[in-house]
């Protein structure tokens, strides 16, 4: 077989380069990887900024967690129950005779004066959970609306004269007698499911009561117990 011709070499210089300085070769990306980590430790505090204001926006005016207190509404709500409070509810419906209503103390204490910048920074605090509201807030159940007239004969509620089935009342039931009365315009009768360990609208605030609740200080509806995972479910 006929070989081809040869191939022409160059020959390799031993010192070839050796004069210059050595050159830092950059990986293919380094830089850009760098400047992105740099970039996202930059964002950081705004997107944590973000994301407070975010949930107090959603609190504010969408859902927001309670913890329940007290005894009032057992057997419904137990102490230590946590529960999810619907605030939009109050603008897409109307409230009704046994929802289950958080709403702000109807006799609170003198507010607390605070400037503009501290107004914000304990609103925020609010928001996130480090500072307390300035009053108590409550939970019962409505027992009557404006306008109605009401009466408890004997542990039965009668709203309008007509007995209103209360199966959720707590055992044993409390045989007291309460009213007649009407509730005035603007309020609201607001009942303990547990009437005989609950401070509710049958007694005025001199008498360790609540007495009639308005409108405008109600925050939400209580829709679901979210703890303990034992008493998950959904409230009617």
């Amino acid at each position: 077989m006929a070989e081809g011709p040869p191939v022409a070499t160059e020959p390799i210089d031993p010192d070839d380069g050796a004069d210059g300085p050595p050159v830092a070769v950059e990986q293919p990306g380094a830089r850009g990887a760098a400047r992105s980590r740099r970039g996202t430790f930059g964002e950081f505090p705004l997107l944590a900024l973000v994301a407070i204001l975010l949930a107090i926006l959603i609190k504010t005016f969408v859902v927001q967690a309670f913890f329940i207190p007290s005894p009032s509404m057992v057997p419904t709500l137990r102490e230590g129950d946590r529960i999810l409070v619907c605030r939009v509810c109050l603008h897409v419906s109307d409230i009704d005779r046994g929802d289950i209503l958080v709403f702000s103390d109807p006799s609170p204490d003198p507010q607390t004066q605070r400037g503009l910048l501290s107004g914000f920074v304990h609103w925020l605090g609010e928001g996130i959970g480090v500072a307390q509201p300035p009053d108590e807030d409550f939970i019962k159940r409505v027992g009557a609306l404006e306008g109605e007239a009401w009466e408890i004969r004997g542990g039965q509620l009668f709203v309008d004269g007509s007995p209103i089935d209360e199966p959720y009342l707590n055992e044993p039931i409390d045989r007291r007698n309460f009213g007649p009365e009407t509730v005035p315009d603007g309020m609201l009768l607001m009942l303990g499911d547990n009437r005989l360990n609950s401070g509710d609208s049958r007694f005025s605030p001199q008498e360790g009561g609540l007495g009639y609740v308005p409108v405008d200080n109600v925050i939400g509806k209580a829709f679901v117990v979210i703890w303990p995972p034992s008493r998950l479910g959904g409230l009617s």
